[in-house]
């Protein structure tokens, strides 16, 4: 269930993409012992289709396991139909965390993975100044408090808040703002076509100044990715900042493999992005656990996926038996002129997800570290 229309369908396609190339390259194993036969619905970025899409597939196909979702605000509509028919939703994206449902599972980066290791190294590398802009939904009011607090916390301040309804893209004004400002960086969380818009609109107005932007003014994003980096183009895709557990830039074999497959299965895009190996994971994990478990009961699927490791693109993942999120790898990128990533941190190993932030400080130094011969993929 991924919007591949409207305003955020470049990121929801290459989610699509990630759950059918895991679905496919399961289907092809002659060993596997379990078939998956996708059902596709797409609700077209429209908040209000999303029940009613959920209900389709739940009451309509009785169908039990989705992979599906992209917003926090379009997950918050269709849980309570989760929970009614006692199916389980498989939320493979970046979110703010603060929630656990029985009736989710959550294969994307939860706060601790990846706002408070990007938080870290704002306010030691760029400033203690922050202007926050963002789509105006749970997403960047949470994120944004989470900021907040970390800056404030650390003698810092937040010079502006401002909030635009997803799919807007005049941003003259606040951009104006922003320059006479001149903050320490721009924590964004706007997105789809909304993210692009600001992100042009930012550099040519910053440059027509005399200001170096990136160097100057960073931006930065915990949900920015490289199919977003092609949309937004021209002079403007370089030196953002993205705090995400994947980028397609990691150098290992399997994220090697990963992305042959993927660019041989769609040629056409969208890139690889984090939510689309989230969507490679989520499948992943759910075959597995059907295969595991021998039904598609919820409760005996969410006892065996907790005994699985899956050896992913982004590194080794496993579930939190008591929260039922991923262990997962922070790393923050700078984007190149490639519409790529340059990773300058990563974590050493996976860390475990704080959904509710209740193990970590603001603080991140003892899992984050400089990156190492890590190379944008070109």
């Amino acid at each position: 269930m991924f919007s591949s229309t409207g305003p955020y369908s470049v990121v929801a396609r290459s989610m699509l993409n990630g759950a059918l190339l895991a679905l496919e390259e399961l289907n092809g194993d002659p060993e596997f012992p379990v078939e998956l036969v996708p059902a596709v619905i797409n609700p077209g970025g429209e908040l209000a289709r999303y029940p009613a899409c959920a209900a389709s597939l739940l009451a309509g196909r009785s169908i039990r396991h989705v992979v599906g979702c992209y917003t926090s605000s379009s997950r918050k509509e269709v849980i309570p139909l989760f929970e009614k028919h006692d199916a389980l939703l498989w939320y493979p994206s970046h979110y703010e965390g603060f929630e656990s449902s029985d009736n989710v599972v959550y294969t994307g980066a939860a706060p601790n993975q990846h706002i408070v290791p990007l938080l870290d190294h704002l306010l030691t590398q760029c400033g203690r100044t922050a202007w926050c802009i963002g789509s105006n939904y749970i997403w960047a009011w949470e994120n944004n408090r989470i900021l907040r607090q970390a800056v404030v916390g650390q003698g810092g301040s937040v010079a502006a808040e401002r909030y635009f309804a997803v799919g807007e893209t005049d941003f003259s004004r606040v951009i104006e703002q922003i320059l006479e400002t001149r903050p320490s960086f721009v924590f964004n969380t706007l997105i789809g076509e909304s993210a692009y818009q600001f992100l042009r609109d930012f550099r040519t107005m910053a440059r027509e100044r005399g200001i170096d932007q990136p160097r100057e003014i960073p931006v930065a994003s915990c949900s920015l990715s490289e199919p977003e980096l092609e949309a937004i183009g021209g002079d403007a895709v370089d030196g953002h900042l993205s705090s995400s557990v994947y980028f397609s830039s990691i150098a290992s074999a399997a994220n090697r493999a990963f992305v042959q497959a993927y660019r041989r299965r769609f040629p056409d895009g969208p890139a690889m992005s984090a939510d689309a190996e989230a969507s490679y994971v989520a499948m992943g994990l759910l075959a597995r656990a059907l295969a595991h478990a021998g039904t598609d009961d919820i409760a005996q699927v969410k006892s065996a996926v907790t005994r699985l490791r899956l050896q992913a693109p982004q590194g080794e993942v496993w579930m939190d038996e008591d929260t039922f999120h991923a262990y997962l790898t922070p790393r923050i990128g700078r984007s190149n002129r490639n519409a790529r990533f340059d990773i300058i941190m990563e974590a050493p190993q996976p860390v475990r997800p704080d959904p509710y932030l209740v193990w970590n400080s603001s603080r991140y130094d003892e899992t984050v570290r400089p990156a190492r011969n890590l190379k944008a993929v070109s």
